[in-house]
Parts: C-alpha cells; structure tokens; sequence
C-alpha cells in the first residue's frame, strides 16, 4: 500500500469517520484512538511490536456501533516493564479512565499482564491472544539488544519482519501481513528499539490477583511468530479461563479474522458485565447515519455467534447463550466525534482528512550512500558489542552481518 487511496476501502471509510488524538504526557508520547459511549468502561487494544493504534481499527467500528467504547492507541517509548506501568497508569488518569479491560496482542500481550500484576486494581479483565508469560526466548535469540538504539531504523525494520512468515498463504492473511508491512514502515528508529528493548529485556509476568474467570485466550492454530511452547504456558497459568480457538488467522487474526475477534470480544465483555450502551453511540457520519458501512456488513455475522462459528471452524469453550440481543437499532445522532478526546490542554487533534495516514509518508528507501554509512555504523556496533559483551561478540557480528547482506548488493535502492 502506497497511501491512503490504496488502502482497503473499510480502512479508508475509517479514517473519515474516526479521529485520531494525540497527547504529551511528560516526556511520552501518545497516539490513540477513542471511540464509542464514553460512559462504558473501555476495552482498550494494545498491538504487538508490528503494530500501531490502526491495525485494530475493524474492532473499533464494529464494537462502537454495538455500543461499547473502544481505545485503541501505539505503544509509547519505554525502555523497561516498569516505565510502562507508570507512563500507561499516567496515561488512563489523564483521559479520566478508572477501570479497564485489556486486549493485548503478542508483546500487547505480555504488557497488559504486567499492567494487571502492578495494578490490580485498575485492570477488570483480559483477553490474550498470541502471547506469552516470559521474554527469556527473545532474549536468546536478540544478544545485540545493548545496542539497539544504535542500530539503523531499516535494520529494524527488517529484523521484524523476518517473525512474519513469507510465502503463499490465504488472501485474507496476505492482506493482513501487507496491512502491519505498511504500519511498520510508519514507525521510527526510537519506536522500533523500545518495542524490542521490551521484547527482549528479562521480565517474566507474577502471579495476577485476576481471577482466570476474567480471562479469555483468543489464539490461532496456524502458523504464528510466537511458538506454540508459549502460548502452552499461557494456557497452563489461566486453566480456568476462557478459550477462543481459531483454526487459522496468522499473526494478526484482528485483522485477517475480524467477524470472529470481535465475536468474541463482544462474548467477552458480556460476559464479565460490561453493558453496551447503544442509545449513546457518537459520531455519526456527515450524512446522519452511524457507519452504515459496517452496519451491513457486519450486522448478520455480529448478531448471529453461531454462524460465525461454522464459517471458519472456530471453537469457543465458553456456556454464553449463542445468540446475541445486540440489534444494530438506531443511534443517538447528538454525539460527538470530538467528545473523544481528554479534556487536558495539551492534547492535539487530527482531522479525519488530516490524520496519521500509516501509508501517508511512504516506504522508507535506503540509497546506496545510506547503505554505505550504515555499514560503518555496522562496524561501530561490533566495536561496541566487543566491549559489552565479550563472550557473544562473534554471534552479534555474524548476525549483524548477515542482516546487511541485502544492502551490499543493492543496485540504487533497497526496500524493506
């Protein structure tokens, strides 16, 4: 995807209807969304390293027009698991959220436990899909995270995008992958390092004060970047919560699978006492009606679980009735798109028109000089590694290396 006009069109019509927030909180930066009754406690969705506040924007024009808030917002730049408890925590007060329930995708995963282990108090429920409990295996497998921050950005890049499979797969999966390669291609040096600075610093999640009632499990049973030990360890510390299986979806179900997702977000949030409150949905669209377009396109599945269980061999260990008393019924034409934001001074606010285009500012090209430059900068880092870390410098070099292979041997630019 080049830019917004060859983005999928649900995704384009997104744009138009939702605003995008932007806020400064001391030194962090937040970039969110925030749609739906703002009387309803929120579920708020926190991606994975690939990720930004756009990948989740299917959930966000579905759930809303049920009649649940939903936040949907990037992952600041932290460099530990506790300046993430403390920068989320400040965050929630200052948009005057008390009380959350979490959704949180691979590394949005392992921060939502952690949040819930810090703050009990303040998460109400989970739902985990393609996570983990420990960061031990990235850890291994990432020795040059010291150096991280010196790393050039297209380096990242790559890096991530090697834990997404290549190849032939279903459409709808392709579409997806090519939807988080353009997010991706959004995201700074400084974002880059952080998420992996988190991915990889040992931390482990404790024991949750949560009760498993209050968990659901939403994973897939195809390929996905995170292996199967660890999503087994996922299970085996929630036995008794819920589980929401996939027969297949990939790495980023929200987006390849949203009917069932947001099925069974909506089973959730039910489920631990979370009441839609249709009568108050807000931004409607300039025409009077509240998203139409999804309006038919997701009313029969939303509104009828069973069908969405046959479509794509899904299972959902759950006793909740398989039908949904959830009509698309009118909408409360007095909202306000506006009305989203935090009443703080220093929040910043994008027109539709105007907002963060994730493909807006294009692929990052490298030419050859960048390319040159960066295998001095190459070099610095193995000078680095070699002080820092003795023992694994050889590994860090070859593993470096073998990453600027593809610049060395391109003819005027390289892609990631």
């Amino acid at each position: 995807m080049k830019g917004l006009a060859s983005a999928p069109g649900d995704y384009v019509y997104f744009k138009s209807q939702v605003p995008l927030h932007k806020i400064s909180i001391g030194s962090k930066q937040w970039r969110y969304y925030d749609f739906g009754p703002k009387s309803v406690p929120p579920l708020i969705c926190l991606p994975g390293i690939a990720g930004t506040a756009d990948v989740y924007y299917k959930q966000i024009m579905s759930l809303s027009l049920k009649g649940y808030r939903v936040i949907s917002l990037d992952l600041p730049r932290v460099w530990n698991h506790l300046e993430w408890v403390h920068a989320f925590e400040k965050f929630l007060d200052t948009i005057n959220v008390h009380h959350v329930h979490l959704y949180g995708t691979s590394l949005g995963g392992f921060l939502a436990q952690i949040f819930a282990q810090y703050r009990p108090r303040r998460v109400k429920s989970l739902v985990l899909s393609n996570t983990f409990l420990n960061t031990e295996k990235f850890s291994a497998s990432m020795p040059w995270s010291p150096v991280v921050g010196w790393t050039p950005s297209f380096l990242l890049k790559r890096y991530i995008l090697t834990g997404i499979r290549d190849g032939p797969q279903e459409p709808f999966i392709a579409d997806s992958v090519d939807f988080v390669v353009g997010q991706v291609e959004t995201l700074s040096r400084d974002d880059l390092s952080s998420r992996l600075t988190l991915n990889a610093a040992a931390a482990s999640v404790g024991p949750l004060l949560l009760s498993d009632s209050l968990v659901t499990i939403m994973d897939t049973n195809d390929y996905c970047a995170i292996p199967q030990s660890l999503k087994d360890q996922v299970n085996e510390r929630y036995p008794g919560a819920r589980r929401a299986i996939m027969k297949s979806g990939g790495d980023f179900p929200f987006l390849s699978r949203p009917d069932e997702v947001n099925l069974y977000l909506q089973l959730h949030l039910r489920r631990v006492g979370v009441e839609a409150k249709q009568d108050q949905i807000s931004g409607t669209s300039k025409d009077g009606n509240a998203g139409s377009l999804y309006e038919d396109r997701h009313a029969e599945h939303d509104d009828n679980p069973q069908e969405g269980h046959g479509s794509s061999g899904s299972h959902f260990e759950s006793h909740e009735p398989q039908s949904s008393n959830d009509a698309e019924g009118s909408h409360d034409n007095n909202g306000s798109e506006n009305d989203n934001g935090p009443p703080k001074d220093q929040v910043s606010f994008d027109s539709p028109e105007s907002a963060h285009d994730p493909q807006a500012s294009g692929s990052e090209t490298c030419v050859l000089n960048e390319q040159l430059l960066t295998i001095i900068s190459i070099s610095a880092m193995a000078s680095g590694m070699i002080l820092l870390l003795p023992e694994q410098a050889l590994q860090s070099i070859l593993f470096m290396s073998q990453l600027n292979l593809g610049a060395l041997y391109t003819a005027k630019t390289w892609k990631v």
